[in-house]
């Protein structure tokens, strides 16, 4: 699965336990109709992947949906779930860039030959 949009927030890398788990978030705002704001984690190596991108970057990441359940102290049962990345990349579909103006009609030669010169070389 993948999620593109403009990433409007990320975390420093994060480290947890002694086992040294480390994690790294980003939201990415996607654009349509009605923007959602998808908080996406990466863990461990994958962490590193997100150095070279910046808040306001358009992007495309490759997700996995992760999901757990958990029992309680109380014996209920409770489940979770996670939008897991693993792969990121700048989106290729960015705004174009604007058109360079036209040049002016005195900046083409005309074409050599007479004007009034009817071409009789077509095949119908």
């Amino acid at each position: 699965m993948e999620v593109s949009g403009k990433i409007k927030w990320i975390d420093e890398v994060k480290t947890y336990g002694s086992n040294g788990f480390r994690k790294r978030e980003v939201v990415v705002t996607t654009e349509e109709q009605y923007p959602q704001h998808i908080l996406i984690e990466f863990v461990q190596d994958k962490c590193d992947l997100l150095n070279s991108y910046q808040v306001g970057q358009n992007v495309k990441i490759g997700i996995n949906l992760r999901g757990r359940e958990w029992v309680n102290p109380q014996g209920e049962t409770k489940y979770f779930n996670s939008v897991q990345g693993w792969r990121i990349d700048a989106a290729e579909g960015a705004p174009p860039q604007e058109m360079p103006p036209m040049p002016p009609p005195s900046a083409f030669e005309p074409a050599e030959g007479d004007a009034n010169e009817v071409d009789d070389d077509l095949p119908f």
